[in-house]
């Protein structure tokens, strides 16, 4: 029964979807180096916020949200642009893809004010996926700004103190899983607490921050691998 819990289409699906995700994000850092990355993590930020609204059952939790692979991929780039490029070149991705994940949003919600066409089948459509309840894009908004400049300054000061690349793997994992727990807990806060009880808001807590977990694990090899990549295109100049 427990194994039949384990391997289920979703779960292993889910193993799968991982490995692509990391995979594009490692293919797109050899072909286009940092530029690569700060493209990344901007549409990683449009992407993840879209999946997150699909729910699924993965590893026994009844539902867990989508989204938390392509926000992981995030971490990842970050920490690799820490790591390779400097704190500065990382917190400069942050506030970009912050401004296009705030743009997204207004733009998006202007554009729903039109009225739509007798002919037009697009409009709920749109509304469902992009008609955010306000504390949610507020939580997401704070969880990510947050989250993502701590995870740089933790990989920043565990660089400092352990420099070696043997140590590669506490730096990246340490800080991320250290910046997810924050920000699962001001996401679920702001976007939840008061909406549902104590105990459903636990739940929904505990089942995000473990698949985090999980997806801050599985990035450790790609870590390394970016670190050993050495880029076909890497033009400075376009973000000096």
């Amino acid at each position: 029964m427990y194994l039949q819990t384990i391997f289920t289409f979703n779960n292993l699906f889910w193993f799968f979807f991982a490995l692509v995700n990391f995979s594009l994000i490692t293919l797109i850092y050899k072909l286009f180096g940092r530029l690569g990355l700060f493209t990344w993590i901007a549409i990683g930020t449009f992407v993840a916020n879209i999946q997150v609204i699909k729910m699924v059952d993965l590893f026994g939790f009844k539902p867990a949200t989508l989204g938390n692979i392509m926000y992981g991929t995030i971490f990842l780039a970050s920490d690799c642009l820490t790591e390779k490029y400097g704190k500065k070149d990382a917190q400069k991705s942050v506030y970009l893809s912050f401004f296009i994940l705030v743009s997204m949003t207004i733009i998006m919600q202007l554009a729903l004010q039109f009225k739509p066409s007798p002919y037009d089948f697009m409009q709920e459509h749109l509304e469902a996926i992009f008609d955010f309840v306000p504390r949610v894009v507020a939580g997401s908004l704070t969880a990510y700004i947050t989250s993502q400049l701590l995870d740089i300054y933790l990989f920043s000061k565990i660089k400092e103190k352990l420099p070696s690349d043997r140590f590669l793997w506490v730096r990246n994992n340490v800080s991320t899983i250290i910046s997810q727990l924050i920000d699962t807990a001001i996401f679920v806060t702001i976007a939840f607490a008061g909406t549902i009880d104590t105990n459903a808001l636990f739940q929904v807590f505990i089942s995000t921050f473990v698949i985090k977990i999980i997806v801050a694990l599985l990035d450790t090899p790609f870590i390394y691998l970016m670190k050993r990549i050495k880029p076909i295109k890497d033009n400075n100049t376009l973000l000096s």
